[in-house]
């Protein structure tokens, strides 16, 4: 028989149930952005601001656009514009390359079989905190970073 005052006792705390919010693991990021056909400095502008809508508070940071000749891309390609933001991130990295590929189709990117053709836009994670990843759709840090 059990007294009363054991059953009275608390059930034990219980984290999953608790009304404590558990916050995601920040991460700071940097994202290349590239364009090299149509409008390429609005197809930046775009990408960044979509990229904006990602960062948590006012993290979000953008270095200056700037012109280069292309490498290794086909004969006859157009300069490229391009600049890198970063900014702190509540997500995971294959989470962020989701976003990425979502912003690269949604301003008119289509996949090409030809390595390093002309495109629209080109959003490459950098980097990704300190995460180290090799994997079949995703290299972090990115593998000409280094």
């Amino acid at each position: 028989m059990r007294s009363r005052r054991q059953e009275a006792c608390p059930p034990a705390f219980n984290l999953l149930s608790s009304s404590v919010a558990l916050k995601p693991p920040v991460s700071r990021v940097a994202v290349a952005l590239g364009s090299n056909l149509g409008n390429r400095l609005k197809h930046l502008q775009k990408a960044r601001d979509l990229l904006k809508k990602l960062a948590i508070g006012d993290s979000f940071h953008q270095a200056p656009v700037y012109q280069t000749e292309p490498v290794a891309c086909p004969p006859g390609s157009p300069d490229f514009y391009n600049t890198v933001v970063a900014f702190d991130y509540s997500g995971s990295a294959h989470e962020l390359l989701e976003a990425t590929q979502a912003i690269e189709f949604r301003l008119g990117r289509v996949a090409v079989p030809e390595r390093n053709a002309p495109r629209v836009i080109d959003v490459d994670i950098l980097f990704f905190g300190n995460e180290q990843i090799d994997g079949e759709i995703l290299d972090l840090p990115h593998p000409r970073l280094t």
